[in-house]
């Protein structure tokens, strides 16, 4: 058999013992996921669109104290090094981040022990702009959750259910903190008989705000924090873009910080539509 022969019999050999072991991959895993209960009707659709729910971070983001929390330090330049390396510094509660159970309870689950099939999950996007704009003190209540079921249906199994407020458009702005002169903030959040509504009667995991803080501004006791992280759930603060999605239909990704005894952290968030 000549040379040209013989590597193309091999090529073809290969290729084809890749094509098998290839296909064997795959059905063993779509097998796996399936025993697992990993698929979920609100995952197994291929996305069209990816939104970024994340604001872009910056010395000067506003935080809920009012002081700076994100701090950087060039260690090395690409003129002098050939290469550019920052060293940070940063509150695990800065910009778009993840509030962990460990965060308001004594011994919830740290942001790296939050089960990653908790963090890729549906979306149900409450708008509650109207009374925001005429309100800055306006709370999400469960009559706000009613009123989207009987909208778009029964909440999603494991969803995440985002208060869209529209706030994340005064950001750069005084009115993002919107704090008086006694210093008291004024904008929108959940109320606590929300999610005591949703831990009742819902299987949702997490809650996400456009906002500072999942408790309204001027909230004197984070009642809001204390019931539903209290009650092993997560929460997600300064979402952007929230707007830009269906109120039912998303899947929610949280890439949130795997940090070791974490109470939470800034996050790179997106939804798949």
């Amino acid at each position: 058999m000549c040379d040209a022969c013989v590597i193309e019999s091999v090529k073809n050999r290969m290729l084809s013992r890749r094509s098998f072991f290839r296909a064997a991959a795959a059905g063993a895993a779509t097998v796996a996921a399936a025993s697992s209960g990993a698929l979920s009707p609100a995952l197994a659709q291929a996305p069209t669109k990816a939104t970024d729910l994340t604001h872009e971070l910056y010395e000067e983001f506003p935080t809920f104290f009012g002081d700076q929390q994100f701090f950087r330090e060039q260690k090395f330049n690409f003129k002098e090094h050939h290469f550019n390396l920052f060293e940070l510094r940063v509150n695990e509660h800065t910009g778009t981040h993840v509030d962990a159970p460990l965060h308001f309870s004594a011994d919830g689950k740290s942001v790296a022990e939050i089960p990653v099939s908790d963090l890729v999950v549906p979306l149900a996007v409450v708008d509650i702009r109207e009374k925001a704009a005429e309100n800055p003190d306006a709370q999400l209540t469960p009559d706000d959750i009613k009123a989207w079921i009987a909208a778009n249906g029964d909440l999603p199994d494991k969803a995440c259910v985002a208060l869209l407020s529209g706030w994340d458009k005064h950001l750069g702005t005084d009115k993002f903190r919107n704090a008086d002169a006694e210093g008291k903030m004024h904008f929108p959040g959940f109320h606590a008989e929300a999610v005591q509504y949703l831990a009742e009667n819902s299987t949702a995991v997490g809650i996400a705000v456009d906002t500072l803080s999942l408790d309204y501004g001027i909230s004197p006791d984070f009642a809001t924090h204390y019931a539903w992280l209290g009650s092993g759930h997560w929460g997600l603060e300064g979402a952007a873009n929230l707007d830009q999605l269906p109120a039912r239909g998303a899947t929610l990704v949280v890439g949130a910080p795997k940090v070791r005894g974490g109470t939470g952290g800034p996050a790179r968030v997106f939804a798949l539509v």
